[in-house]
């Protein structure tokens, strides 16, 4: 049974919203998936990612911000009975889903691509070649960094070995662009969060019938071969070039 949340105020229920896509919007304007029609809501005020079984929450800048279980957050894990509220409505999380969830920690513990935790490559990397093992060398103990100033991140969720299949081939991402071009990442986790919270975020996840790519978080998306993506799960095929905030990454099968 998909997790839900269930709106009310003053402490009667209006309404039940199924979290059956892997993003839904709350907000004030009719396109959103859960519309509460008050002056206090924002016309997008928030917005619930679902991956498998976890579901976080983050506040897209709303003005009169989101709270949960009475703290105000920016970005939330969602845990069984968490109770939101947004203005004078509340919406009760309800999630009846076995296993244990991801927490918090487990979002933000990030794996900065340095030389420490990735594996160096040989050769010249070049964008949207057919094969991820070429590579440039890299400086060894520097996140890599995309146009400008910002200074990108990938962090894995250490989700339960039961939430993957054998039948998904091995995969792994190289970057391509960037002082650590050529720096290879294997996709061994079931979520892997790509880029850096507050500027631009998206998440590549791990099913059983193949690799997504999300977007999550920034006014711009991300592009893949060169398509600028919408706020749908893609599905991944063997040496798909990935750019977020300027640095561009190969996906690739292992075997």
């Amino acid at each position: 049974m998909a997790a839900k949340l269930i709106l009310s105020m003053d402490g009667v229920v209006l309404q039940e919203y199924v979290l059956n896509k892997e993003r839904m919007a709350i907000g004030r304007k009719p396109h959103n998936d859960v519309m509460i029609d008050n002056l206090a809501v924002s016309g997008e005020h928030a917005a619930i990612v679902t991956i498998l079984n976890d579901s976080f929450l983050e506040d897209l800048d709303s003005t009169n911000g989101v709270i949960v279980n009475g703290v105000a957050i920016k970005k939330h894990f969602l845990q069984a009975n968490d109770v939101i509220e947004i203005g004078k409505y509340k919406l009760k999380y309800i999630n009846e889903q076995p296993g244990p969830q991801a927490t918090a920690e487990d979002f933000e513990k990030t794996m900065v691509l340095r030389a420490t935790n990735v594996k160096p490559q040989t050769g010249t990397a070049e964008a949207g070649g057919a094969s991820p093992r070429t590579s440039a060398a890299a400086p060894s103990a520097r996140p890599y960094e995309a146009t400008g100033k910002f200074t990108g991140s990938i962090s894995q969720t250490m989700a339960p070995q039961t939430r993957t299949t054998t039948a998904v081939p091995p995969a792994a991402l190289q970057i391509l662009s960037g002082p650590n071009a050529g720096r290879e990442l294997d996709l061994v986790k079931s979520l892997t969060t790509l880029g850096k919270p507050g500027v631009q975020v998206a998440v590549l996840t791990r099913r059983p019938h193949g690799y997504f790519v999300t977007h999550v978080e920034g006014t711009h998306y991300p592009s893949l071969n060169g398509k600028v993506l919408n706020d749908q799960p893609h599905l991944l095929n063997n040496h798909d070039i990935i750019e977020l905030a300027g640095v561009k990454m190969e996906f690739y099968l292992k075997d």
